[in-house]
């Protein structure tokens, strides 16, 4: 009983016919999480960059009076950037003058809509005068393609899941 363990044991050893398997299984992972994250990252980018042209484009719209209402620059910037899924309910507008003789700053951390509740209230959004200095932010929220892993770990995220893409556009409002 023994000697034929043995002779099956000495057989199964000097045939290399899954040898592949290990290293098949060691890279195969590996590829998947840089597909992956590659796949994230282009997404993200092309998020960012259709927010931001979207925006510069109202940003232009409002200097030439074309679109005043908070309704209508929201409705611009979600035409502008059709990439964004959901666009009309994730999207949070801010915008603040800037008085550039008694600078107070600029609050740091963006205002965006808060996916738990069903209405988040602006923080402020005013239109502006002429010649007066303004920036006007805009928060985008999203849900990653793969929230458990890859690129997607490191993004800041609220308890929902969601990840925030901020732009912003600083710019002088032009007399009439």
């Amino acid at each position: 009983m023994t000697r034929i363990l043995r002779n099956r044991l000495n057989s199964f050893r000097a045939k290399e016919d899954g040898s592949v398997v290990v290293p098949f299984a060691l890279w195969v992972p590996l590829f998947l999480i840089l597909i992956l994250s590659s796949i994230e990252l282009g997404t993200v980018t092309i998020r960012q960059t259709a927010l931001e042209r979207a925006l510069d484009n109202t940003v232009r719209d409002i200097r030439l009076g074309a679109v005043t209402a908070h309704s209508e620059i929201k409705q611009s910037i979600c035409d502008g950037a059709a990439v964004l899924p959901s666009c009309m309910d994730t999207l949070h507008l801010e915008m603040v003058s800037l008085d550039m003789r008694d600078w107070g700053g600029v609050i740091d951390a963006a205002d965006c809509t808060d996916t738990a509740q069903s209405v988040t209230p602006n923080r402020s959004f005013q239109n502006g005068n002429a010649n007066e200095m303004m920036l006007l932010r805009a928060c985008y929220k999203y849900q990653p393609i793969t929230p458990a892993g890859t690129i997607s770990s490191s993004l800041s995220k609220d308890a929902q899941g969601y990840t925030a893409l901020v732009v912003s556009s600083a710019f002088v409002h032009e007399p009439s």
